[in-house]
C-alpha cells in the first residue's frame, strides 16, 4: 500500500508509448521507484499531487482527475468496495490542511504523448525558464505570498499546459439571449419541469414517439439517457433528433465513460447542427454496473468537468481543444448532474462549484427523497455564492414497489431513501404504486418553496405514463407553453 495514499494500488503504472532517450528512461525509473511506494504513482505524466492534498487521484478506479463521482461515499468506492473512495479521502485531507479551495482548479485530461514519462524533468526545465536564482530567492523569502507566487510560476505551467489553461474562476456565458426553450423558461423565473423518456432497447421507435407526444405538453424539455447502468440502448442524440421531429425539445445526455475528446467535440457539433440545444454532461455509470461481458473500468479519457470545460470553450471562445478556430461555433445550454446526498454536503458543494466554474448553467440532481435533509447542501452552495449562477432542478421519481425502493437505497450510487419512506412503501402493500405517487407529490410540494430551487426533473424509470398525473396534481400545469392545449391525464 502506498505510504501517503490511503488505498492499495489498483492499476499498474503506465509506460511510455514511444522510445525515450536513455537519460529520460533513467529519470523515469527513479521517479517511478520513489513515487510508486510513496503515492501509488501511475506515471501519468501530469502530476497533480499538490492540488489533491498529496493523494494521487489516479488511484481512483474511474481515473477521475477533477473530483468524486456521484457515487462517492465515506464508506468505500462503489466500483471496488474493498478500498476507500480516493476522492473522499482527498477532500477530507484537503479540509484538514486548509487546502480545499485549491480543489476548484479545473485540471486537464491526460496528454497521452506524455503518459508514462517523468514529470521532474519538466519541473527542472520550468525552473530554468523562470530563473534558478529567482526561484531559490523566492522560495527563501519570508513572505508566504511571494513564495506562493514563485512556486506557482514553476508548477502551474507544468500542470496547466497551453492547450488547457484551466483555472478556478467562474466563466459566465458569452451570449445573452436564451438558446433553448428550457433556458428561456428558467431565465423567465418559471418553476420548470423536465422529465426523462427511456430510449428504446431496439430499433423500433413507436413507443418512444408515443411517450414523447404524451409527455411533451407537461414539460419544458425531455431528457434522453445515455446508456444508464452502462447498458446499451438507442443513443441519446438519435432520441433527441426524433424528439425534435415530433415538436419536443430534448436534453441530450452525454456520458464521458464512452467518449474520447475527439468523439465528444465531433458529436456535439453534429447534434447542434441537428437542432439539439441542451446538453447534460455526466461521468456515467461505471462498467461495474454493466452486464457481462464488461468493458474497461479503469480509464476515462475525460471526466464530466473536463467535458464542460471543452464544450464551454467551443461555444464561447470558438475553438477546439487543439486550438483551431471554429468559424460557426455551436450554441447550447450546458447542464451537469448534482448529488445532494452522495457524501458530506461541504464536499459536494465544492464539486458542484467546480462544475459551475467549468461551464454548468443548470443542474439536474440525483433522486431526492429527503427534501429537509437537502437544506444543508443548499446552504453550502449559498456559502460558495453560486446559487445565482446555476439553475437547480431536483430529481424526483415515483416509487412503484418496495423492492424498487430497497434497490435504489442499497444499489444506486448517490441515492439515499429515509427509513420512514421505506416503511410507508412496506405498509402500503398492494397500494405501493399509489403510495409512491403520493410520496413524490409531497416531496415536490416541499421543494417548491425552497430558495435556490428552480424546478423538478422527473425520472419515471420506464413509467412515463405517470408524468402527466404528477405534473397536474402538483399544480405545475400553468407552466406550459401559452396557448397550448394540454390533455388531461386519464
Amino acid at each position: 500500500m502506498p505510504g501517503f495514499t490511503p488505498g492499495r494500488r489498483w492499476q499498474p503504472p503506465f509506460y511510455p508509448f514511444k522510445n525515450e532517450p536513455i537519460g529520460s528512461r533513467l529519470l523515469e525509473s527513479i521517479e517511478r521507484a520513489v513515487k510508486g511506494p510513496m503515492f501509488g504513482c501511475r506515471m501519468c505524466g501530469n502530476c497533480l499531487l499538490q492540488e489533491t492534498a498529496f493523494i494521487c487521484p489516479m488511484e481512483c478506479p474511474k481515473g477521475a482527475r477533477n473530483g468524486p463521482c456521484g457515487g462517492s461515499t465515506q464508506e468505500h468506492c462503489y466500483v471496488d468496495e474493498t478500498r476507500p473512495c480516493i476522492w473522499y479521502k482527498i477532500y477530507e485531507r484537503s479540509f484538514k490542511m486548509g487546502r480545499e479551495e485549491i480543489l476548484l482548479e479545473v485540471l486537464p485530461p491526460l496528454d497521452w504523448d506524455k503518459v508514462g514519462t517523468e514529470t521532474w524533468g519538466d519541473v527542472v526545465q520550468q525552473i530554468k525558464k523562470v530563473g534558478v536564482r529567482y526561484f531559490i530567492g523566492g522560495m527563501a523569502s519570508r513572505d508566504p505570498a511571494q513564495r506562493a507566487i514563485v512556486w506557482d510560476s514553476v508548477f502551474r505551467p507544468v500542470r496547466q499546459p497551453e492547450w488547457w489553461q484551466g483555472d478556478s474562476k467562474y466563466h459566465a456565458p458569452s451570449y445573452t439571449e436564451p438558446v433553448s426553450e428550457l433556458e428561456r423558461r428558467l431565465k423567465a423565473g418559471e418553476f420548470v419541469v423536465t422529465a426523462e423518456v427511456a430510449p428504446p432497447l431496439t430499433t423500433s421507435t413507436k413507443k418512444l414517439i408515443e411517450n414523447i407526444k404524451m409527455v411533451k405538453p407537461y414539460v419544458a424539455s425531455i431528457n434522453f439517457t445515455d446508456a444508464p447502468s452502462a447498458t446499451p440502448r438507442m443513443s441519446s442524440w438519435a432520441c433527441s433528433k426524433i424528439a425534435i421531429e415530433n415538436g419536443a425539445e430534448p436534453v441530450m445526455q452525454i456520458a464521458s465513460r464512452d467518449r474520447t475528446r475527439t468523439g465528444l467535440q465531433g458529436e456535439v457539433l453534429g447534434a447542434n447542427a441537428l437542432g439539439v440545444r441542451n446538453i447534460l454532461c455526466l461521468s456515467g455509470d461505471n462498467m461495474i454496473m454493466a452486464p457481462q461481458p464488461r468493458g474497461r473500468m479503469d480509464i476515462l479519457d475525460l471526466d464530466s468537468i473536463q467535458m464542460l470545460w471543452i464544450l464551454r470553450r467551443m461555444r464561447d471562445e470558438q475553438r477546439y481543444l487543439d486550438g483551431r478556430a471554429i468559424k460557426f461555433p455551436p450554441k447550447f445550454f450546458l447542464g451537469a448532474a448534482a448529488s445532494p446526498f452522495a457524501s458530506e454536503p461541504k464536499f459536494q458543494a465544492i464539486r458542484e462549484h467546480k462544475k459551475v466554474n467549468a461551464g454548468a448553467q443548470f443542474f439536474q440532481t440525483n433522486l431526492v427523497f429527503d427534501p429537509e435533509g437537502m437544506d444543508e447542501w443548499l446552504n453550502e452552495l449559498a456559502k460558495r455564492n453560486i446559487l445565482d449562477k446555476v439553475y437547480i432542478l431536483i430529481g424526483i421519481t415515483p416509487l412503484k414497489t418496495l423492492k424498487m425502493a430497497q434497490y435504489m437505497d442499497k444499489e444506486v450510487p448517490g441515492v439515499c431513501i429515509p427509513e420512514k419512506v421505506l416503511k410507508r412503501m412496506e405498509a402500503a402493500g398492494d397500494r405501493a404504486e399509489e403510495e409512491g405517487v403520493q410520496i413524490a407529490l409531497e416531496i415536490i410540494e416541499k421543494i417548491k418553496g425552497k430558495q435556490g430551487i428552480h424546478g423538478i426533473h422527473i425520472m419515471a424509470v420506464g413509467w412515463e405514463e405517470i408524468v402527466p398525473r404528477i405534473v397536474t396534481e402538483a399544480g405545475l400545469l400553468s407552466k406550459t407553453t401559452p396557448g397550448e392545449k394540454v390533455p388531461q391525464p386519464s
